[in-house]
This record gives structure tokens, sequence and C-alpha cells, in this order.
């Protein structure tokens, strides 16, 4: 597949054709994806947020991965939501670190009204501060949808997690119709929209090429797509499954980033388990941001003096926050 060829803007993807992609001879995939890389970012640029959560613990879901559902004993106990100034607080400390993007973080099923006004509170300051704003909350009706919009949201991130004939193995609680809904809620609302999924859970390499096509196959692609490793917490489901093979990951975003040329690839959850020479490739595969900070949520990330390290073996800079 010529590069120029993989720039153009599809959405008509079969999973068979993602399938062929991520199999390609791993060099030729790797130098196309970087092609397509380099034609919309500076390599030597990444995009640094920071994800907080704002409140942790006792969601109601299933989902197999996940250390804050109330089915699993993981240790994790539920906590209200922050207050606003708390959130703001750690909002100014992650522009100081480098982040130019701020991510909140709820374990909701789906927010009730109140809930979402004190969020839409929180989005109005942070963005206060010259900082790019995202939020996760769960499912959204369409008005609620519409009131983060109005309160100046910049992005929602609700991951489609794999594809549709392996939904059912993570997550019983939502219907994959339920995720895709409430995405179209989002893009309603003019909301720009985060949507990845997450590698390593048991899945094989159809299963991928799935979420990939599915992702792909929105219209317009996802403005950011998280490709996130599975991190293994004990208590959880999914603890104890086979490793996903490293550079199956790279293939991962190498075809992602073919398919949506015009979309942030994001190395998300799971680089505290990645060696740093598997996070450069994946860098060099088009992966154009990442998640600063030692926590992600409720699990671990490398933290600043390391990413600053290894960015700075890179030749690789995070973008400068506007001031």
């Amino acid at each position: 597949m010529p590069p120029t060829a993989a720039m153009a803007l599809r959405h008509d993807w079969s999973v068979d054709e993602v399938a062929a992609l991520i199999g390609r001879p791993f060099h030729d995939l790797l130098h196309d994806a970087h092609v397509v890389h380099r034609a919309g970012n500076d390599p030597h640029v990444v995009e640094g947020a920071m994800l907080l959560s704002i409140k942790t613990g006792g969601c109601p879901e299933d989902c197999a991965y996940c250390p804050q559902s109330s089915r699993y004993d993981t240790g994790l106990g539920a906590e209200r939501l922050m207050p606003t100034e708390d959130i703001v607080a750690a909002a100014r400390r992650a522009k100081k670190a480098g982040a130019t993007r701020f991510c909140m973080g709820a374990a909701w099923r789906s927010p009730s009204d109140a809930q979402v006004e004190r969020v839409a509170d929180a989005v109005r300051a942070v963005g206060s501060l010259a900082m790019e704003t995202c939020a996760t909350l769960g499912m959204l009706t369409a008005e609620q949808a519409r009131h983060l919009a109005d309160a100046g949201l910049d992005f929602y991130n609700h991951n489609l997690d794999t594809s549709p004939e392996f939904y059912g193995e993570i997550i019983t609680t939502r219907s994959y119709q339920d995720r895709l809904d409430t995405l179209g809620h989002v893009r309603a609302a003019g909301v720009a929209v985060c949507c990845g999924g997450i590698v390593g859970m048991g899945e094989d390499r159809r299963v991928r090429a799935g979420l990939l096509a599915q992702l792909a196959n929105l219209a317009p692609h996802p403005e950011s797509v998280p490709i996130n490793l599975l991190v293994q917490v004990p208590g959880t489901p999914l603890h104890g499954t086979d490793e996903l093979d490293a550079l199956e990951l790279v293939r991962t975003v190498a075809a992602a980033r073919i398919m949506m040329p015009e979309s942030v690839v994001r190395l998300s959850a799971g680089r505290s388990q990645m060696s740093d020479e598997l996070q450069a490739l994946c860098l060099h595969a088009g992966a154009a941001s990442i998640f600063l900070g030692d926590r992600l949520l409720t699990t671990d990330n490398p933290g600043d003096d390391h990413d600053t390290a290894l960015l700075a073996r890179l030749d690789t800079a995070v973008a400068v926050p506007v001031e």
C-alpha cells in the first residue's frame, strides 16, 4: 500500500483489509506509517496530556479490565467527585509539568444531570487556564453532551474497547450500540471525539483489526485515537491474561496511523510496562501523544523524570503549553 494511497480518508474498511494491513511485512508497514505520520505531524514533538481521576471507584459496570468496578475486589474504594477547586489545582500542576490537555475521568456508568453540571463547572475553570479539556464520564444523553459543549469541553473520551465480536467477552452491562450512541451525541454537540481501544485482553489479531475497522469507519474519524495496552490489575477477571507480543502493539499503532491519517494517535495506558525501545517504535510508527505524570486514573504511568529522559534520548520534545 503506497503511502499516498494510505493517506486518503476512508470510512469503508473491511476487517479482512485491516487484518492484511496489520500483517504486512514489518518494515514496510512501519515505513508507510511513518511517512503518513510525517505528513501531518512533527516527528520530533509529542503532545503531552494529563489524566486525573476526579471520581474514583464504585462503578456498577463489569468491564473485565477495570479496577474501578464495584464487582471486583481490587482494594480500590469508592470516592466522591472532587471539588472543582481541587481539580483546577491539579490542572495548574499539569500545565506546569508541560501538559497542554487536561483530561478528567469519572467512574460512572452514566452521570446524572447534577453530576454533569459539576463537571461542566470544572471544564469552564480548566479551560480558563488555556488548556484543552477532555472528559470521560460514561454514557451521555444528547442534552448532557450539549451542556458540556456549552461549557467549552474540547474532547470527550469514550472508547469502543474492542471489536463488536469480542465485546461480550469483556463487558456485558453496556452494549456496543450504547457506546456508539454516546459518540453520536458527542459529535452532534460539536465536541471532538477521543475514541480508541485496549489491546492485550486475550484477543487475536483479527479482533484488533475489527476494532480498528470500527474506529476508521466512523465518519468523521475520531480526532484522537488512544491505543491502550492492558494493565493487568489483581482482582480483575483479565489478571493473568497472556501478555501481548510487543511488536503486535507496534503493528496496531502503525495500522491506526495509516487508516486515520488526520487523527492524533495516542500511546496511552500500559507505558509503565513497556520498554523504552518499544515506546520508541510506537512513536516512530505514528503515536503523537502521551500521558504525562505518574498515574493514569488508578494505574501507574512512567512519570515525568522517566519521560523527560526518554524523550531526550529520542531527540523529541513535548509540545509547549499555551500561555
